[in-house]
C-alpha cells in the first residue's frame, strides 16, 4: 500500500513531467541547431546567386524559415520555464502562439488572400490573443509586490 500513496504517486509523476521536459529541451536544441546551420547555408547560397529576387519570393521564404526558428526558441524558452519555476508560463505561451499567427499572417500566399474566412479567422485569433496577453500583464503588473521588511501590525502602517 505503501506504493499507492499519493505522496508516492504524485513525486513520480512530477519526475516523469521534469524528465520528458529534459528530453524535449535537448531535443529542441538539436533540431534548433540543424534548423539554424540549415538557415545560414540556405542564406549564403542565396547571397552568393545574384539572381535571387530579394524584394518577393526570396524574402518572404528568408522570413518564414527565421520565423519558425524563433517560434522554436520560444517553445524551447517555455520548456526551460517550465523546468525552472515548475509551472506554465502562460505569458511565454501567448508570445509564442501571438509569434506563430503572425508568421501565417507574414508569409502568406497571395492565392490565399482572397479567402475572407482565413483572413477573418486570422485576425480573430489575433485579436484574441493579444486581448488575453494584454489581460495576463495586467494581472501581472498590478500584483503587489512582496513585503521585503517586517510588518507593523497596523493596515495604515503598512502602506
Amino acid at each position: 500500500m505503501k506504493l499507492l500513496s499519493d505522496r508516492l504517486f504524485l513525486r513520480g509523476i512530477t519526475s516523469f513531467e521534469r524528465a520528458l521536459a529534459k528530453v524535449l529541451s535537448t531535443t529542441l536544441t538539436l533540431v534548433l541547431v540543424v534548423a539554424t546551420l540549415q538557415l545560414l547555408i540556405f542564406l549564403g547560397s542565396d547571397l552568393l546567386d545574384l539572381q535571387v529576387n530579394w524584394t518577393g519570393e526570396g524574402l518572404v521564404r528568408l522570413l518564414d524559415q527565421v520565423l519558425v526558428i524563433l517560434i522554436a526558441l520560444e517553445v524551447l524558452q517555455n520548456l526551460t520555464a517550465y523546468l525552472r519555476e515548475h509551472v506554465v508560463q502562460i505569458e511565454l505561451v501567448l508570445v509564442t502562439a501571438l509569434t506563430a499567427v503572425a508568421r501565417k499572417v507574414i508569409v502568406m500566399p497571395p492565392g490565399v488572400q482572397k479567402n475572407p474566412a482565413d483572413l477573418i479567422g486570422l485576425g480573430f485569433a489575433i485579436v484574441s490573443l493579444a486581448a488575453a496577453y494584454w489581460l495576463v500583464r495586467q494581472s501581472h503588473l498590478k500584483r503587489l509586490p512582496t513585503r521585503i521588511g517586517p510588518a507593523t501590525g497596523s493596515p495604515e502602517q503598512d502602506r
